[in-house]
């Protein structure tokens, strides 16, 4: 007696029923899967960028906001800052090194940076063709910008002002590319890299051109220091500490000046525990679904062995074992519980390539590993319990059965 062939036919004989508990295995599996993906493929994000990175400095207004465009490239820079006032404060002997970055013009909403080769080197990206930014206008590209825009070696293009791709373009200056980056999973890949001068050079020279258009209007008793250089500045800076105790000096700057001071460990802890509330009540309601599963697969075989106490009492006579019919039933639940689980991986795989989708085209960020996870095999072994336990409590009746009782009431 083939019993896997029995259990299957026995679920088809009850469709609706069967997809029922099916369905409800497959939704809380999906959803339980779909988290967990979601939660290590974003830690691995914001802890592989934010690593190294101590302290952000920029202008004051929310710590966290200031941290997302600097570091994650995924939020509006809070302001500008003089560099003079940046450098000057970060001259501490608590403070091992700091980065500049200037952000505010993008191509085709991938941002241009302005930074130096230490930002290149914390991140330990790689030149795969032509070489590192080193004049004016010049950038280097990350592997992702190069894909996806089709720029390449020795091509030209404007940027535009803003970093949504929407802004006036810059056209009457080019940045030239001398250089693809490696990839390497890092924020590196999606923006393009270019020396901080390029940057004031780009809107000096877009300031003169508004000039120009303006040449109708007065200029006597121009003020003597409109020739003077305006003040170098920048959107932010990134440091890192030489020990611990560098945290006090963002308690100092954030008391002591008009710039802001944000740490990183902080914020973003911050933000998982907010996130933390809703992933929470979501997996919450995966197990309810799950256990309304096994509920439904228990209601599902209590009422089929009801209906087929005669089939399993002529069994019974004909030699078949109350183990076997046992086991039966129990294959029933663990079927439904596997066909589930296997169907919650796939809708799960399915959602997280359409949440990669969308933070591809929002943030040019990829979430698309698709292996499956040690926790998930967790989850296998709750459904085959719960698929196990549901079917087990009414296949204790087989026990149960008076056989000729059974056949006489028929």
């Amino acid at each position: 007696m083939n019993l896997f062939k029995i259990s299957w036919a026995n679920l088809k004989d009850k469709p609706l029923s069967s997809f029922l508990s099916g369905l409800l295995m497959t939704l809380g599996i999906t959803i339980i899967s779909l988290l967990l993906l979601l939660n290590k493929q974003l830690d691995e994000q914001f802890s592989r960028n934010v690593k190294g990175i101590d302290m952000v400095l920029g202008a004051k207004g929310s710590p966290l906001q200031l941290i997302l465009s600097s570091i994650y490239q995924i939020d509006s820079p809070t302001g500008n800052i003089p560099l003079e006032d940046a450098e000057r404060l970060t001259r501490n002997p608590m403070i091992k090194t700091a980065i500049p970055l200037s952000m505010g013009d993008s191509y085709k909403t991938f941002r241009i940076v302005g930074t130096n080769k230490k930002y290149v080197d914390h991140f330990e990206a790689t030149v795969g063709q032509g070489a590192l930014f080193q004049k004016d206008l010049e950038v280097t590209i990350g592997a992702r910008v190069a894909e996806t825009t089709g720029l390449k070696l020795g091509d030209t293009f404007a940027g535009s002002h803003g970093l949504d791709g929407n802004g006036e373009e810059h056209g009457e200056t080019k940045y030239k590319v001398v250089g693809i980056f490696n990839p390497n999973s890092s924020v590196i890949d999606q923006l393009i890299l270019t020396p901080l001068s390029s940057v004031w050079a780009i809107h000096e020279h877009h300031e003169e051109h508004e000039g120009e258009e303006h040449e109708g209007e007065a200029h006597t008793d121009e003020d003597p220091d409109h020739e003077a250089e305006a003040p170098r500045e920048i959107t932010s800076m990134l440091v890192k500490f030489r020990n611990p105790m560098g945290m006090m000096v963002a308690r100092g700057i954030n008391d002591n000046s008009k710039l802001l001071a944000a740490l990183p460990a902080i914020e973003i802890n911050r933000l998982f525990d907010l996130l933390g509330i809703g992933v929470d009540t979501l997996r919450g309601l995966a197990v309810a679904i799950m256990l309304i599963a096994g509920i439904s697969v228990f209601v599902s075989l209590y009422n089929s062995l009801k209906e087929r106490k005669y089939e399993m009492a002529l069994m019974l006579s004909m030699g078949a074992g109350r183990t076997q019919l046992f086991g039966m039933l129990l294959l029933e639940g663990l079927t439904l519980s596997l066909i589930g689980f296997l169907l919650g991986l796939v809708l799960s795989r399915i959602g997280l390539l359409l949440f990669s989708m969308r933070a591809e085209r929002n943030f040019h960020y990829s979430l698309n590993n698709l292996n499956i996870l040690p926790e998930e095999w967790l989850v296998l072994g709750v459904a085959v319990l719960i698929g196990i336990v549901a079917a087990a409590l009414p296949a204790l009746g087989v026990y149960r059965m008076n056989i000729s009782q059974t056949l006489a009431e028929e």
